[in-house]
């Protein structure tokens, strides 16, 4: 495994994260306890130390589970990034939460669920420009953080064209940017990037393998399952993606290499990157990502 330092936060991260939306069940698999013990003591074992994670996956489902996970490993085994701001009302439903006391209270729940007193990274999680520009939001997370609750805040985009969010990074305080990042939307490149870089944050890039279909397993003709995320996307933008990643497929993935591991490492290439972070639903698919670490493209 490799590591890279996280912006100005001073932790060294693993070049691979492991993103959990998939443990709050919204990802056609639900899982059990032994299952994401498995998935989280492989992941330690390959060197991967970054867990993304979210009160909303699950209403708080994927916090327990890996709170349940790791609670005999030492804390700094792991850098915990956690979210605030959704509040899960139901299978691929939520409302927000983003005032200061809804906030509080969210983080005082993530941390029970968690097993620990304080996340890593603390980020705003894909909220309007009108909620983050909110100074008594990052003035009470603000004494969260000399509470000891947090050590550092991040920002997770919605859009990951949001320059407004990237730009006042640092005027909040922020030290990482979440991002949507791959080789089917490369809009981060742009504008988002060249800021993280002049402000010295972290990057986090989420959807590494554009939500699976980076991933070799699926052709242009694939129909998901109705309780498949996948399924409620826009059809048209779908049926896009899938003939662009066949492009992909046929002409830049060397022949014999696996596309997911060549799709995690065509993210890392780019140096404004610190982490990717993709979901697993297996240990198998935790040692193929854990491979692109030093995979050469």
């Amino acid at each position: 495994m490799r590591y890279r330092k996280l912006g100005k936060t001073g932790l060294n991260v693993s070049v691979i994260g492991l993103g959990t939306w998939q443990f709050g069940g919204e990802w056609g698999k639900n899982f059990a306890q032994e299952e994401v013990e498995g998935i989280l003591k492989k992941a330690k074992g390959l060197g991967i130390n970054l867990i993304d994670t979210a009160p909303s996956y699950g209403d708080h489902l994927s916090e327990r589970l890996i709170g349940s996970a790791i609670e005999n490993n030492s804390r700094e085994d792991w850098i915990i990034a956690t979210k605030f701001g959704h509040k899960y009302e139901g299978p691929l439903k939520r409302s927000d939460c983003f005032s200061p006391q809804e906030i509080v209270q969210q983080l005082d729940q993530s941390l029970m669920s968690l097993k620990t007193d304080y996340v890593d990274m603390y980020q705003f999680h894909s909220g309007s420009d009108e909620s983050f520009k909110n100074d008594e939001l990052w003035t009470v997370l603000e004494k969260q953080i000399q509470a000891g609750k947090i050590r550092h805040l991040g920002i997770s985009l919605k859009d990951n064209d949001n320059m407004v969010q990237t730009d006042l990074a640092s005027q909040v305080k922020a030290d990482v940017i979440q991002t949507v990042y791959n080789r089917v939307d490369r809009k981060p490149e742009e504008g988002v990037f060249p800021s993280c870089h002049r402000q010295n944050l972290g990057v986090f890039a989420r959807v590494p393998l554009a939500s699976g279909l980076l991933s070799g397993k699926y052709k242009k003709d694939t129909k998901f399952t109705e309780n498949d995320v996948r399924h409620r996307m826009d059809k048209e933008e779908m049926i896009n993606k899938l003939n662009l990643v066949d492009d992909i497929r046929r002409k830049e993935v060397p022949k014999g290499m696996d596309m997911a591991q060549w799709s995690l490492a065509w993210c890392l290439k780019n140096p404004s990157v610190t982490s990717v972070i993709p979901g697993c639903k297996n240990i198998e698919q935790v040692e193929l990502n854990a491979g692109a670490a030093d995979l050469q493209i």
